[in-house]
């Protein structure tokens, strides 16, 4: 079957690094991902099934990923080669529709179950490395799964939610970042709320915000005109560029200015790009005994000052991924708010450099989620 394959060659993931600082998305031209023909993954035991995917998006850190950003933190918990996408809207044998929840946990490893899946966390499993799995913390991330950018995967039946008839693929193919999305907000406290960021991860947080009735004075640092014109529709109090939010935060908390900080500042600050300029923004604005919430995924940083963490009392958390019950959450506001229209375009994996250089340059490019369309391929 074709599939996007992931291999571990240290030197072409070197070339990625230096063409992915030269543009975004170049990592794909020139890195260890390629279009193979390879065999469908064994079932690995019983509850697996085999998921023929129908759309799967093409998300942030499949992008650092490819671009050799990740962090080294990601290397005993993944294994090679591997097949990304963990976006996914597939369909069984039997013709039903599903959305994966593509965390692998102590149920699909058939392992006892550690304390956080044990108390309904299984977001933060502690055996992502163990079992009879490959590592991996996520389908798309392990070699024993596959993963979405391909003709076939197979995931356990407790990582798979029916889609509801009346959602159409793309509403679907959004279900996964939105659960996401959803985690986060739970995690902020009542208060004035800053998000930074207005990519896929940053226009569902702000979707999701509506699900936290405390939140409030909500603005939105986006970069690009249709993200200024989606985050506006969405509900946001205030859209302003990055170079305008500490302004804008001042003003509208009376604070005073000291340095490049803020004296007070915003009681939520939602951090969805993860890179050490919008981490030291977020904390450049927070409020004293604030909230700095981290959904982007971070890259490696060696230079960021925490001092502030320290002297203002600050909390900085991170919003890792969801539990299975977000992605109904999610089912219901993607009906609500018809998320699946920021799907912006569709590629065949034949196009898959193009396909990532989209992605990678989607806010410049109008665009929001850029996702591989492998309805055509099925049997392939």
């Amino acid at each position: 079957m074709k599939a996007l394959v992931f291999e571990r060659k240290m030197a072409k993931f070197a070339a990625a690094a230096v063409a992915g600082r030269i543009a975004p998305g170049r990592g794909a031209q020139v890195g260890p991902l390629s279009l193979q023909d390879i065999d469908e993954p064994e079932l690995p035991g019983p509850g697996w099934v085999r998921v023929r995917p129908r759309l799967a998006g093409i998300c942030g850190s499949d992008l650092a990923t490819i671009d050799g950003h990740s962090s080294r933190y990601f290397e005993p918990i993944v294994s090679f080669p591997f097949v990304p996408g963990h976006e996914v809207v597939g369909e069984l044998d039997d013709g039903r529709r599903v959305a994966l929840v593509p965390i692998l946990t102590c149920v699909t490893r058939d392992l006892p179950l550690c304390r956080w899946c044990g108390a309904g966390q299984p977001n933060l499993c502690e055996h992502t490395a163990f079992g009879h799995l490959e590592p991996g913390l996520q389908t798309g991330f392990c070699e024993s799964t596959g993963g979405g950018w391909s003709i076939a995967f197979v995931a356990h039946e407790s990582q798979l939610v029916a889609v509801p008839d009346d959602l159409s693929d793309d509403d679907a193919v959004m279900i996964e970042p939105t659960a996401c999305a959803i985690n986060a907000i739970e995690m902020a406290r009542p208060g004035d709320t800053a998000i930074i960021g207005a990519g896929t991860i940053g226009i569902l947080t702000l979707a999701a915000a509506r699900l936290n009735r405390g939140l409030t004075n909500i603005v939105v640092a986006a970069k690009h005109p249709a993200q200024v014109a989606l985050a506006r529709k969405l509900g946001a109090d205030r859209v302003v560029s990055p170079g305008e939010l500490a302004a804008t935060i001042r003003s509208r908390t009376h604070s005073m200015v000291v340095g490049d900080r803020l004296t007070g500042g915003c009681d939520n600050v939602i951090d969805c790009i993860g890179s050490e300029a919008s981490l030291a923004q977020a904390l450049s604005v927070v409020a004293p005994r604030g909230n700095v919430l981290l959904v982007g995924m971070p890259g490696s940083s060696t230079h960021l000052d925490l001092t502030p963490l320290w002297h203002r009392q600050t909390s900085l958390r991170g919003a890792y991924a969801y539990t299975p019950a977000h992605f109904q959450t999610a089912i219901n506001l993607v009906r609500a708010l018809r998320l699946g229209r920021l799907v912006s375009a569709t590629y065949p994996l034949s196009r898959y450099r193009e396909a990532i250089e989209h992605a990678a340059n989607a806010g410049a490019r109008g665009a929001v989620k850029i996702a591989f369309d492998l309805r055509s391929e099925k049997g392939r």
